[in-house]
Parts: structure tokens; sequence; C-alpha cells
């Protein structure tokens, strides 16, 4: 059994340290290697899982906290961590209720594993093609945002597969990151976020075995494991983001401060205050709704979480954006480390689902229906008024 790990004492160690060097590999494009050795070293990655499996029996409001503190230092450090985090914690909430989970996390316990997500873009159809192939499959496919890709160990992804009886379906499976056939497409050149890490990874008729299937879902349609996903991603993922604006906040302060006598800089102050505090009520609700893995695995609770992510979203880019206003011309200057902190708050928007998706599946289920629209029912005539 596992030492319980105390992350709050841990990000006051870790954060400045991460911090250091921030600025220099987001000039240069470099991932933070550095970074995920001294997580690995204090044992971060198994933090999530129950001591009673070896692991650090942190709670998920403990890890949302955590990655908000490290994103103040360093936001792709934090982003690129609730990555790994928020497989490990569907698995732990799986486990919890009966479900596939528990290899999973025996995986990480065992060496501090890596996990390398999906990506966003999957989301209900997935990508790519897979064949069918003795005991298992051969799966050919491009993965794009796979943060951690660099020293990332297995990836948990999926598939679409046509299956003669059942039709299109979509596997979901791990993959050994050195399995034959996986490479990295190294095309992370991007706005913000850029030590991430989060290049592609390639899969050339990547062999899966059929046990190493976890679930099989129809294509397209929603299906209930994404009550679980979205419910335990979405607030580690965004409180990495807050951790961003609460660094970008505390510079235009202090860059303000310096022209006291300037009658718009408490204007500008007050309006700052106010986007950041949004963006903190919206996290700390959607920490709240998962109740560190005591939810209820309903549509209704992901869509709780979906709309405060939009909230959460908008007010971490006004934030970061009057940031910038806030400081005046010197936080135009790179070495302020402001403007990096603008950059890399955009990339919330991309994380599902981004806004319009959202207000779709809100609207829908306000109307009682489905909450994604199946294509056979763009085809039904309109209801009579």
């Amino acid at each position: 059994m596992g030492d319980r790990i105390d992350l709050k004492a841990l990000a006051g160690e870790l954060g400045p340290k991460f911090g250091e060097g921030a600025a220099e590999r987001d000039e240069s494009n470099r991932f933070v290697a550095e970074n995920y050795l001294l997580l690995k070293e204090h044992k971060v990655f198994s933090a999530l899982i129950p001591a009673e499996l070896g692991g650090g029996g942190a709670t998920h409001g403990e890890m949302c906290g955590f990655l908000r503190a490290i994103g103040r230092h360093c936001g792709p450090t934090a982003l690129t961590l609730s990555m790994h985090q928020h497989l490990v914690a569907a698995a732990v909430f799986n486990h919890a209720h009966g479900k596939p989970g528990r290899k999973l996390l025996e995986k990480v316990v065992d060496g501090e594993t890596v996990l390398v997500s999906t990506g966003a873009n999957d989301w209900l159809a997935s990508n790519g093609s897979v064949e069918r192939a003795e005991g298992g499959y051969l799966v050919s496919a491009y993965k794009p945002f796979a943060s951690g890709s660099p020293v990332g160990q297995v990836m948990v992804t999926s598939a679409p597969y046509e299956d003669g009886d059942a039709g299109w379906q979509v596997l979901h499976f791990p993959v050994p990151l050195s399995a034959e056939g996986v490479s990295l497409a190294g095309d992370w050149d991007t706005m913000g976020m850029r030590a991430t890490g989060s290049q592609t990874v390639v899969f050339d008729k990547v062999f899966v075995p059929e046990e190493a299937v976890a679930l099989r879902r129809p294509r397209d349609a929603y299906h209930p494991a994404y009550n679980v996903i979205l419910t335990v991603a979405m607030p580690l993922i965004v409180s990495a983001y807050v951790g961003i604006a609460e660094a970008a906040a505390e510079i235009a302060t202090g860059m303000a401060a310096r022209r006291a006598g300037d009658p718009v800089a408490p204007y500008l102050l007050g309006e700052l205050t106010n986007h950041l505090t949004t963006a903190q009520l919206a996290a700390d609700s959607m920490v709240a709704i998962a109740n560190d893995l005591a939810f209820d695995p309903v549509t209704e609770t992901a869509n709780a979480i979906l709309v405060r992510k939009t909230i959460a979203a908008s007010a971490v880019m006004a934030t970061a954006e009057k940031a910038l206003e806030t400081a005046g011309g010197g936080g135009f200057f790179r070495k302020s480390g402001l403007e990096r902190l603008v950059r890399d708050a955009h990339g919330i928007q991309f994380h599902p689902l981004q806004e319009k998706r959202q207000q779709h599946f809100t609207g829908r289920m306000a109307l009682g229906l489905d909450p994604i629209e199946m294509p056979e029912e763009r085809k039904l005539p309109a209801a009579a008024e």
C-alpha cells in the first residue's frame, strides 16, 4: 500500500521549479521533459490511484487544486499532466463501479507509467481505419493533440470499425507507444501551449489484441461512457487554465500598480477581477459536481460540466486579454511573461465540447432530445407548429 501524497505541499515545492525555463521552452518549442522527471520522482502520475492499489490516494479535487497551482507557474506542464490524470480518474471511477480499469491503474503504479490521451478530435466518430486480423485488429490512424507523446508510454485511444453484424462501431483500447507501427509526426508548432509536446501520433497497421478492447460502442451516437469521461476530465483540464488566468491577473495587477495615478487603472482592475472570479467560480463548481468521483454518471451531470466548461473558457480568455490591457504597453513585451500566458489561455477553447457544440448539446437536452443529433434525424420533416 502506498503512502498518501500531499499534493498541496508538493505544488508549493514543485511549482516554482516548473516555472524555471518556461519562457525558453516556449521559445524553442521544447517539451517539459525535465518537469516530467520531477513528477515521476514524486510519484504524481499514480497520485490519484487509491492507496490500496499502491497509488498516492489523492482525491480528484486535490488533483484539480494541484493542476491549478502549478498552472500558475507552467501552464503546459499542468495541461499535459491533466491529460494523463483524466485517464487515470476515469479508470479509478470505472474500477470502483465494477468496470474495467484496474489493469490500467496497476500499470501506472508499476513504474509511474505515463498515459497519453486519444485527443479531442476523435469525439463520437473517432478516426482511422481498422482491419480484422488473427487474434485482434490492425489499426491505422492519425491521432492529433496527443499531449505528452514525447515521453508517453501508453496511449488510450479509439478507432472506427465496421462490424459485419453490428455495423459501424468504435473500439476503445490502450496501445503501447513502443508498439510496432507507432510513430510521432513531429508536427506540434502552435500559437500557444507549445511545450506540451502534443504532436500527432501515427498508427500504421498497429496490432491491437482482441482482449485489449475495453469498450465497443455504436459510432456517432452519444454513449454513457462519456458521462464519466467528461465529468472527470473537464474539471482537471479547466483547473490548469484557471491557474494560467490567475498568473496573468497577478502580473497585470503588479504592472498596473506602478501607475496607480492612472484614473483608468481601477476600472481595468475591476473588470479583470470579475473575469477571473467568473473563471474560478465555474471551475470550483465543476470540481464540486465531480464530487471526488462520487457523482451520478448520467447525461445531466455531463451536461452541467459542459455548460460550466464553456463559461470557464470564455472567462479564462477574457481574463488573459483584460490582463494584457490592464498591464498596458509593458505587457506587450515578451519579457513580461504575459503575452505567453495570453497565448496559452486561448488553448482552452479547443477542448470538448467547443462553445457552439456545447450549446447545441445543452439545447437539445432542454428540448428533451438526445444530446447528439443522429444522421437519420436530419432527414425527418419538421414537426408542425
